[in-house]
């Protein structure tokens, strides 16, 4: 979807898809930004971007550079906000057979490998079965997202999962396979040299943690959905004094449509003819309806509450007033706040750093007489536990779906500067009465200057 911005730039906004973490929305910004003259603020969680681009560079061009980047991209439609067409539910829906598979047989082989009790001969060669359908299949987003960020010479935190549930796993069955007796006799102890239940646990709580990722995706999608599910469905437009019922979307500006009471306002408009109060709390917050007659604007998803009213349509679709609010919320929801950008530059170097630091380790321990076995599990244990999800992940998930849940009780926010800021804030004023307070006033107590008691100050 492309609109207008400011002077001869415009702003461009592109659905994303394959971004699984603060190094991809990185990669994403710095493709972008390479072409003159272009700014882009990448949402991982809405797997979306907005470009700020001159007026001079077309779509494909910016739609080239994210596939040059590994990953997928299209215009996005403006037929609702960015993140509410559902395409969160998708990851969540291809996650969940590879979750269920993937604990299901998760489950055995953590039991056999790590209890002595329940081994029985030859079950290193069980728990290898058990262990690769779980670190091939089920595990293959974080392997497919790794190959593609390698063929593009780059890396990311899939990188390092993906390398440490491929090592523990190819270690694990080499050990095995060089020494096909290993656990032979069963009632194995200080078996160290298999870790088949460490691949296998890693892929199943990594794949555990995205589901629920994609779930919380999907919710605050949802809360959009439903703030732009408030609007009126159907219109009956007048035509040469004859009503037709039509769907409210397929209203044109200029339109002339009634408003019976009870119904919501179809459109953005100004009354034509009649009276009647009009409850436009979705928009005010304000619980008093509000007199119309004919020249008075009115909004649409408000409902009228009395008398019949006919409208002239001045705004329809995507115009309205009810759709610019679902654009400010998923606007808001696409910027970034301070912690999230922090991420993103933490991200640029931080793969790179953590398989130094693996391969450090490993030749560390074997210098200071540590057995291979050990320096490997130290090795892996790096890669594995080294994503900082809390600042690449949960802080625009948390964001996402703070906005999100705000639309759908009637709050707006602007953006999630406005949210890290509420941090600050020591004193709120609030000018609803009668709406967030009771309407009445109250004396809640009397402090009484010197020379005064508390039936002076009462009694002026």
């Amino acid at each position: 979807m492309t609109s207008p911005a400011y002077g001869t730039a415009r702003v461009v906004d592109l659905d994303i898809e394959g971004m699984t973490c603060a190094s991809c929305v990185r990669r994403v910004e710095r493709k972008l930004g390479a072409i003159e003259g272009v700014e882009a603020t990448v949402n991982l969680p809405l797997e979306s971007a907005r470009v700020l681009a001159p007026a001079g560079v077309s779509d494909q061009e910016l739609l080239d550079r994210v596939a040059a980047a590994g990953y997928g991209a299209r215009l996005h439609e403006r037929t609702a906000p960015a993140g509410t067409d559902g395409r969160a539910k998708g990851p969540g829906a291809d996650l969940l057979p590879r979750l269920v598979v993937a604990a299901v047989l998760t489950v055995p082989v953590f039991l056999i490998s790590m209890v002595p009790g329940l081994q029985f001969p030859n079950w290193g060669w069980w728990a290898a079965g058990l262990a690769l359908p779980v670190v091939t299949w089920s595990a293959w987003p974080f392997h497919r997202a790794a190959a593609i960020n390698a063929r593009h010479g780059s890396s990311t935190m899939d990188t390092l999962v993906s390398l440490g549930i491929v090592a523990a796993y190819a270690y694990s069955a080499g050990q095995l396979l060089v020494d096909p007796s290993l656990t032979a006799h069963g009632m194995e102890t200080g078996m160290g040299g298999l870790y088949f239940e460490v691949a296998a646990v890693v892929a199943t709580f990594l794949l555990l943690g995205r589901f629920l990722e994609a779930r919380a995706k999907a919710r605050a999608g949802s809360a959009l959905r439903a703030l732009l599910d408030l609007g009126a469905k159907d219109a009956t437009l007048l035509k040469s004094g004859v009503e037709y019922r039509i769907p409210a979307d397929r209203l044109l500006p200029g339109d002339v449509f009634v408003v019976r009471p009870g119904e919501k306002i179809a459109a953005d408009g100004v009354v034509r003819d009649g009276l009647s109060a009009v409850d436009t709390s979705l928009l005010t917050g304000e619980s008093v309806p509000v007199e119309v007659g004919p020249g008075d604007p009115v909004t649409g998803a408000t409902v009228n509450a009395s008398g019949r009213l006919v409208v002239e349509a001045t705004r329809v679709g995507s115009e309205t007033t009810l759709a610019a609010m679902g654009r400010l919320v998923s606007e808001a929801q696409a910027a970034k706040a301070p912690i999230a950008r922090l991420a993103d530059r933490i991200s640029a170097v931080f793969v790179p750093i953590v398989l130094g630091i693996a391969a450090a380790t490993f030749v560390a321990w074997l210098a200071i007489g540590g057995t291979p076995e050990s320096a490997f599990a130290a090795a892996v244990s790096v890669l594995v536990i080294a994503c900082p999800c809390a600042l690449g992940l949960a802080t625009p998930v948390g964001l996402l779906a703070g906005s999100g849940r705000g639309a759908q009780l009637g709050i707006l926010i602007r953006g999630p500067q406005t949210l890290e800021d509420t941090r600050t804030v020591t004193a709120i004023v609030l000018d609803k009465t009668g709406t967030v307070t009771t309407g009445r006033l109250s004396v809640d107590a009397v402090d009484a200057a010197a020379g005064w008691t508390q039936g002076d100050v009462l009694r002026l």
